[in-house]
């Protein structure tokens, strides 16, 4: 009997990253296969973004794109989930422009995918669950990983910070925390996998620990990482993505304190106005800011801090972009993300006045990658002449061998005396790093094997 095969595609963050993995795990247990050519699948589905306009038009971009395929197949099932879907107007377009899709299912219904699937099979009619009714967590799904020696590890759901500019609330619901003992376990079963890196997920990682019973005692994301930090074996503990607003000096500390868990915070700014953070409902003000990066770089000299900047922001001023430049140029970032403001239909900003010009937002954001250029241009100089704890992941791009990230999640590419391709994947190794680029350091190392010293 041939084996049905399956395309999937997940669009957007991590944690869209980790429901593929359980995607893919649901359908590998309903026995498919996987193909990385549309042209030969039995199913295609899409798991989709919805944080970005341009996100939600590469999707029905992609999907308009298989109506040929459809034509010439009529037994191709079709299917569309993740958190774009869980947006009305996203949904309702998809059922009246692409009728050709059979099966609609949004975020809060994930773990359904099997009876959703079966039932598309078995009545040959188009299936669509959209429900925003949450669900408590909902453990022991099946979860088929991209990679061998790293692995997203979920600690909470959704998000209750109702930022004026994101969605996120709206499509992955309230949140809620998984159990300690429950992350504990699933991270010990990865680590004697194999597993070296274990990423923790959360919209906001810092509030972890709402709607848990601490015993009397009030379960904390600083108390969830000690536990982590006492298991057995060789692996790095890094995290994403933290809020400013809940970031306390316990969790400094804690990570300070470590021998596992990564120097690297990646800590959203958005703006260096406090009354544009304001209308982004930030909870938090520059200076507020400031004190957190300053406590962090006390205890931790060796730390990258990067960050998020939205430029365009209703309503926001020359003279509050401005502040966002100074910010730059003070809080001095190893990188950045950053953003022409998106309007996001059912959110608060997208009812804001918003009265500046696309093209002056392009051009202040032109403006501002500028300055973040020459703010770090010589930020990883600092590693000249250090040895980092590298985790290699594959071959190098900027000269090196070998590449791999840092304790600090820096890139680094790298020559290796000793080794082979074998031998190194997968590996922690010590690097001396001899150059600096902008967006990555270059090094050299000597591997001896386990075993041998």
């Amino acid at each position: 009997m041939k084996v049905k095969l399956a395309y999937t595609r997940t669009f957007g963050c991590r944690a869209n990253v980790s429901d593929g993995e359980k995607i893919n795990g649901m359908l590998a247990e309903m026995g498919y296969g996987f193909t990385r050519d549309m042209s030969g699948a039995d199913l295609i589905l899409f798991n989709t973004c919805a944080i970005r306009e341009n996100a939600e038009t590469r999707v029905f971009g992609n999907v308009g794109a298989l109506i040929h395929q459809k034509r010439r197949n009529p037994d191709l099932i079709i299917a569309v989930c993740g958190c774009m879907v869980q947006q009305e107007h996203a949904a309702e377009k998809l059922r009246k422009t692409f009728p050709f899709v059979d099966l609609i299912f949004g975020t809060h219904v994930l773990h359904k995918l099997p009876e959703l699937l079966n039932e598309v099979i078995t009545t040959k009619k188009r299936v669509t669950d959209i429900s925003d009714k949450q669900h408590s967590v909902v453990e022991d799904l099946p979860i088929r990983r991209e990679s061998a020696f790293k692995a997203d590890v979920p600690i909470m759901y959704g998000c209750d910070n109702f930022c004026s500019y994101c969605v996120v609330p709206y499509v992955r619901g309230r949140e809620r925390s998984r159990e300690v003992a429950t992350v504990c376990s699933e991270i010990k079963g990865l680590v004697q996998s194999g597993a070296k890196e274990i990423m923790l997920l959360g919209q906001n990682v810092n509030s972890y620990g709402k709607g848990l019973d601490g015993g009397g005692g009030k379960i904390t994301f600083a108390g969830l990482l000690r536990q982590i930090d006492t298991i057995d074996g060789e692996f790095r503990i890094a995290y994403m993505t933290s809020h400013p607003k809940d970031l306390s000096r316990e969790l400094i500390d804690v990570i300070a304190e470590s021998s596992k868990i990564s120097h690297h915070l990646h800590l959203p700014v958005q703006s260096g106005s406090n009354r544009v953070l304001a209308l982004m409902n930030r909870g938090y003000t520059v200076e507020q800011y400031y004190d957190i990066i300053g406590y962090a770089r006390e205890r931790i000299p060796d730390i990258s801090i990067t960050t998020d900047i939205i430029v365009g922001f209703p309503g926001e001023t020359r003279e509050d972009f401005e502040q966002t430049l100074d910010l730059i140029k003070k809080a001095k970032f190893d990188s950045a993300y950053t953003f022409i403001y998106s309007r996001r239909e059912g959110t608060k900003a997208a009812e804001f006045p918003d009265p500046v010009e696309p093209s002056l937002k392009s051009a202040w954001f032109g403006e501002m990658l500028e300055v973040l250029d020459e703010a770090s241009r010589t930020a990883y100089e600092r590693y000249i002449g250090k040895t980092l704890r590298v985790l290699c992941e594959g071959e190098g791009r900027a000269g090196g061998r070998y590449s791999g990230k840092s304790r600090e999640g820096v890139i680094v590419d790298f020559d290796l005396k000793g080794s082979t391709d074998r031998d190194i994947v997968g590996e922690f190794v010590n690097i001396r790093i001899n150059k600096a680029l902008k967006w990555a350091v270059c090094g050299n190392g000597t591997f001896v094997q386990k075993g041998k010293g």
